[in-house]
């Protein structure tokens, strides 16, 4: 293991002691804040040494930023995530500081270097900032006065208080693999909770006792989910027994950094581990409660999918396919996947013979992934089209042996709308039987109704379709003005056009008449 007995001893340094021994060890925490021993880290690396070099030398205006601390008399650390995926080979250009320096003071030194400063953080003692170098190469760099927080029980919020040394503050980070200081003066990569070892051994623990630290952020449990599926580190036996302990207090959390957290979890490349760490830990139950309601129980006499398994395979599957088919991480990809069978619970049936039934639960599913969409505060847009998708996943299932006519796949492409892409790829991830006569004959299906759909759209411009008339020529041709015949009007070039394809202008007005005399015949 790289890390502390490779350290140096602690020595000297402004709010610090040199006693060898950590004054706030793991799972004991001073609440005073008192400095923890420095253990400055002499063996790393090369490439995790050039990755540390190049994060304290990224380009002049940079390192004419963070000089300009030390000239000042401040002392300034990298900390957190870019110190922690430098030292993974992970690139970033996201920079996160700590300053010994206080808000105001920090603005006044960010200012001679960038006029793009945000102070959105002010109240907890940040300070953001983009940096742009010469090569047009940016960075965005938040800046954080030490903190010292304390907690108050039943809030959501930290209170803040400012600390006046950095171990006050690396004590209260959430992991000890976030809890690593680069001094940007001196280079020295300081790691007083071993949080180097425990990158190596890609293991989660918390700088002080989990119980404590949780219960200080509970936000902190849904970051252990995130970063075992972000990273694919395990957390360690005791912080997954104080997740479980602790999994009520998620509740004093607000809606929208919940959201966030598994926003972040669901767009990394193994959501599986994350979402089976919640579950595991009972969050679930009280963030996303659905998911864990799929383990329904199941028994020989009545015979169907595990239901919570099939979820994070079809996810599973969708990242494959969203790949393979160019895309880039699609957040509404994957909600989708992991929604589109939550009405099963409400629906389920035993049918005779021992068959079991899940009748409507597209539609049930559709409303239940609004109602906890909107819980998580996702936006209207997000909510429209994952609820869509769930709605309209078992569409395909109707197309049977390919007999669709072209007026069924008018439809199909119709009502999904601008989430067609998003369809094929949640249609095809459900697909997990084992049968492969079953999965290759569900496959050549939906590449034949792809292929439809692409043949059709090529000769009527599927992606838009619209009658062949619009309202203005409608009331002209009709002499009637604007009101509800005109959209019943239009209503019915619509179905015509959607059974027929393109009628062409005089065929339409000719249909168009012909209706209007059925509707009025005096």
């Amino acid at each position: 293991m790289v890390g502390a007995e490779s350290a140096r001893p602690a020595r000297d340094r402004p709010g610090t002691t040199n006693t060898g021994r950590c004054a706030a060890t793991r799972g004991e925490p001073d609440p005073k804040g008192t400095p923890v021993d420095w253990l400055v880290v002499s063996s790393i690396s090369s490439d995790q040494r050039a990755a540390l070099d190049h994060l304290l030398s990224p380009g002049p205006q940079l390192t004419g930023l963070t000089q300009a601390f030390g000239e000042a008399g401040y002392e300034l650390y990298l900390v957190g995530g870019s110190v922690r995926d430098a030292l993974l080979g992970r690139a970033t250009t996201d920079l996160d500081y700590t300053t010994s320096a206080r808000p105001d003071q920090i603005e006044e030194v960010v200012r001679r270097f960038t006029h793009a400063v945000w102070d959105v953080g002010r109240a907890f003692g940040t300070i953001a900032c983009r940096i742009t170098e010469s090569d047009g190469s940016s960075w965005l760099v938040e800046i954080t006065t030490f903190r010292a927080d304390a907690y108050d029980p039943e809030s959501r919020k930290p209170i803040v208080e400012f600390g006046d040394h950095l171990g006050g503050d690396l004590v209260r980070r959430d992991f000890t693999v976030n809890a690593m200081a680069l001094d940007v003066h001196t280079g020295e990569l300081l790691d007083p909770f071993g949080g180097l070892g425990d990158l190596d051994a890609m293991i989660l623990r918390t700088p002080s006792a989990p119980e404590i630290s949780f219960s200080d952020d509970p936000l902190r449990m849904m970051r252990a989910a995130r970063f075992a599926s972000q990273l694919s580190f395990r957390p360690a036996p005791d912080v997954v027994a104080a997740m479980k302990a602790d999994a009520s207090r998620i509740e004093i959390i607000s809606a929208e950094r919940i959201r966030d957290e598994l926003v972040k979890l669901m767009l990394s490349d193994d959501p599986r581990t994350g979402l089976d760490l919640l579950v595991e830990t009972g969050l679930a139950d009280l963030v996303l409660p659905e998911l864990p309601a799929l383990r329904m129980e199941r028994d020989e006499h009545n015979h169907h999918k595990d239901v919570y398994q099939h979820t994070l395979t079809v996810i599973e599957q969708a990242i494959e396919l969203e790949r393979a088919r160019g895309h880039e991480p699609d957040l509404i990809n994957r909600l989708a996947a992991l929604f589109h069978d939550i009405g099963k619970p409400a629906t389920r049936r035993f049918e005779a013979g021992g068959k079991v039934s899940f009748h409507h639960h597209d539609v049930v599913g559709a409303k239940l992934t609004r109602k906890r969409m909107q819980a998580l505060h996702f936006s209207n847009e997000e909510i429209k089209a994952v609820s869509t998708l769930v709605e309209l996943h078992l569409r395909f299932h109707g197309y049977g042996e390919g007999h669709w006519t072209d007026s069924a796949v008018r439809r199909y492409v119709r009502d999904a709308g601008v989430e067609l892409e998003h369809l094929h790829i949640l249609t095809r991830a459900d697909c997990t039987t084992r049968n492969q006569r079953k999965a290759e004959r569900l496959r050549r299906a939906y590449e034949e109704l792809e292929w439809r759909i692409d043949e059709l759209s090529a000769q009527e411009e599927l992606d838009a379709i619209r009658p062949d008339l619009d309202g203005t020529q409608i009331m002209e041709l009709l002499g009637i003005g604007e009101g509800r015949e005109v959209g019943a009007a239009y209503k019915f070039l619509m179905e015509r056009r959607l059974e027929d394809g393109p009628l062409g202008p005089e065929r339409a007005r000719a249909e168009l008449l012909a209706w209007w005399q059925q509707r009025n015949p005096s």
